[in-house]
């Protein structure tokens, strides 16, 4: 590791001791509400993680700031959350930093549902509530293992795209009640994200890796082990500009096999615009990777959820999937969009270029991957994900305050208590 890195890395360390420190004396009170005046809504999202893991959030963000009848608040429990959610939302942030604050609030606000968008390990202490139905929704449609948690039990609701995801949790999870499921679509693949490319004549390559997850398990980027080489091959096709769109946290990504390969895709493409500076490749880290999506004519990535998007919104533009540990069998069987991809490992990577080449020209799963698309996303169209999603968290929150009324016992509060 540079000493630029361990000394970023131990300044996240030092903030986010402090953070705990100040939270932990009080320093840092509830912000957005009081308990004389809480505002109140039907649903809240809960959100417990720092601003390094807020692109799980706000990918869900315009979906309820288009609804016209069910109001939602955000509540996150860290201050740099919500300091850095200031003016990126219309939906009211209200910070919780304790439990006890937390508490407070629910008893207050009349929530009606709780819904999460990954599993932070304080989402264990909002599931305490009682009286909302507790939701979640995760970040993302993905082949990924951290997709089926164990954690899945603790709600009482997880909304999932189609069947795939069904069959996902029933593989990999013991004991676990298969009714919690409920099939929503991918509402954000709804939205109208426009394609930030330019016109191009031919063909537009995108490579979008993932980072590489919390532990080993969890890693399924190729960046470490094919990057350098798949910008390389793809480089040396005519008529093709290629686009390097990685995972939000690679660039800061504190492995170092992972940060070496991103710094040679950035040499290696400036370098080919260099020597041509109309062939138009780009690095684009900040983009939204759905609206590149929208104009890329064959993707390159990993088993994450940008696979899956490409297959939902650009089903006629060939995949090809890259598998790290070259088992083959295995990622048939974890991750069935493979079966309608071309498949990158330690076994096809020396004939990359010419793989490109072909694919380019002669593409034989059009139709797998559209048979893919339904499995993964239950059929539906544009506009479908978003209606499902809604009509399903009306039924869910009418059957939990159904079910509320035959409790013998509920959380009791004194009145005016702070």
């Amino acid at each position: 590791m540079s000493e630029e890195s361990a000394f970023m890395l131990q300044t996240k360390r030092v903030s986010r001791s402090l953070s705990r420190r100040l939270r932990d004396f009080g320093a840092v009170q509830p912000q957005g509400f009081d308990l004389g005046n809480v505002p109140t809504s039907d649903i809240a999202i809960h959100f417990a993680d720092g601003p390094p893991k807020l692109y799980q959030l706000t990918q869900w963000l315009p979906i309820f700031e288009a609804s016209t009848t069910e109001r939602t608040i955000v509540v996150v429990r860290q201050i740099e959350t919500f300091q850095a959610l200031q003016g990126a939302t219309s939906l009211p942030i209200l910070l919780a930093p304790t439990y006890e604050d937390l508490m407070a609030l629910y008893d207050r606000a009349d929530f009606h549902a709780v819904m999460y968008v990954n599993n932070g390990f304080t989402n264990f202490q909002s599931l305490a509530f009682q009286q909302a139905v507790h939701i979640h929704l995760n970040h993302g449609e993905s082949d990924k293992i951290c997709m089926v948690s164990n954690q899945a039990k603790a709600y009482d609701k997880v909304f999932v795209a189609g069947p795939a995801a069904v069959r996902r949790h029933a593989a990999a999870i013991t004991w676990f009640d298969i009714t919690h499921l409920a099939r929503v679509g991918r509402p954000q693949l709804d939205l109208p994200v426009p394609n930030p490319l330019t016109e191009f004549a031919g063909t537009t390559i995108t490579y979008a890796p993932t980072w590489e997850g919390e532990d080993d398990a969890n890693n399924y980027t190729s960046l470490d082990v094919y990057g350098p080489s798949i910008i390389s091959a793809a480089l040396t096709l005519t008529n093709c500009r290629v686009i390097y769109k990685p995972h939000p946290r690679v660039a800061d990504s504190n492995n170092a096999a992972v940060k070496a390969s991103h710094r040679k895709i950035l040499t290696l493409l400036n370098s080919a615009n260099s020597h041509d500076p109309n062939a138009g490749h780009r690095v684009m880290l900040d983009a939204n990777v759905l609206g590149i999506i929208r104009g890329t004519d064959l993707l390159i990535a990993d088993v994450s959820s940008v696979t899956l998007d490409h297959l939902y919104l650009r089903p006629q533009a060939p995949i090809v999937l890259c598998d790290r540990r070259t088992n083959r069998a295995q990622l048939l069987s974890d991750a069935p969009v493979a079966a309608g991809a071309h498949i990158l490992d330690q076994d096809t990577i020396a004939t990359l270029a010419s793989d490109l080449a072909y694919i380019i020209a002669n593409d034989q799963q059009e139709a797998a991957r559209g048979a893919l698309r339904d499995f993964y996303f239950d059929g539906l169209e544009p506009g479908q994900s978003t209606e499902r999603f809604w009509q399903q968290t009306r039924f869910e929150i009418s059957e939990h305050d159904r079910a509320l009324q035959e409790l013998s016992r509920v959380r009791q509060i004194s009145e005016g208590e702070a």
